[in-house]
């Protein structure tokens, strides 16, 4: 598995039969560093909430890659108005694909869509694990800290993807203490520094995490795992 950090909590993540994105907020992020036009043969996109920094370029990306998307049942209802090819899932369901398995996790925070004129619902926020190849990926999406995470141990999770930046989201103290919960091999921070109200030190988040490798991830770096 292949993972690429595109700014704010966007990725591109790879395996055999799959080339994914997660929350692709792309064109509106300044440090996304690459266009949508980029972004070629896309398989999934996989949506944590409906909010503008993560629903992001999805309809885009997915009309001109004929891409399906994964996401909740209501901003699946919204996309299928679209035109594009969903399938839907709620908190706690677990489903096998072609590529591997995904199981959908809660949450909290909002999950309104904006449609340009007034906000519609968007259901419950989520995080992903993604299996692919064997390997376990955890994107927490946007959320605070919450007991739920000590569950995510159980997962044995590869690599987890959590937000750092405070004020919509968990902080650096509750990010590490997320690690704690979770215990993956690896995390990556995210969600942080896009916008001045979440600018946050990634260094002194992995200075506080024990007991697992951290790595900070620069806009278009890659890993595999």
């Amino acid at each position: 598995m292949k993972i690429k950090y595109l700014g704010h909590s966007a990725f591109l993540v790879e395996g055999r039969e799959i080339k994914a994105l997660i929350d692709p907020f792309i064109s509106g992020n300044p440090n996304s560093g690459i266009s949508v036009d980029k972004l070629k043969n896309i398989t999934h996109i996989f949506v944590t909430h409906g909010h503008g920094d993560h629903l992001g370029d999805t309809v885009k990306i997915a009309k001109d890659n004929n891409s399906m998307v994964i996401c909740n049942f209501e901003i699946g209802q919204y996309l299928t108005d679209d035109g594009l090819n969903v399938h839907t899932m709620h908190i706690g369901g677990r489903r096998s694909f072609e590529f591997g398995r995904v199981k959908m996790t809660p949450a909290l925070h909002g999950s309104g869509v904006y449609n340009g004129e007034f906000f519609m619902d968007g259901g419950n926020p989520c995080g992903f694990v993604i299996e692919i190849d064997g390997k376990k990926v955890y994107h927490a999406g946007d959320t605070g800290l919450t007991m739920d995470m000590k569950l995510l141990e159980y997962e044995k999770i590869d690599v987890a993807l959590i937000p750092i930046g405070g004020n919509f989201t968990m902080d650096i103290e509750d990010a590490v203490r997320a690690v704690d919960f979770i215990k993956p091999n690896l995390v990556i921070p995210m969600h942080y520094s896009t916008f001045p109200v979440i600018k946050a030190n990634p260094k002194e988040f992995s200075n506080g995490v024990k007991d697992t490798k951290v790595k900070i991830l620069a806009v278009g770096e890659m890993i595999e795992i």
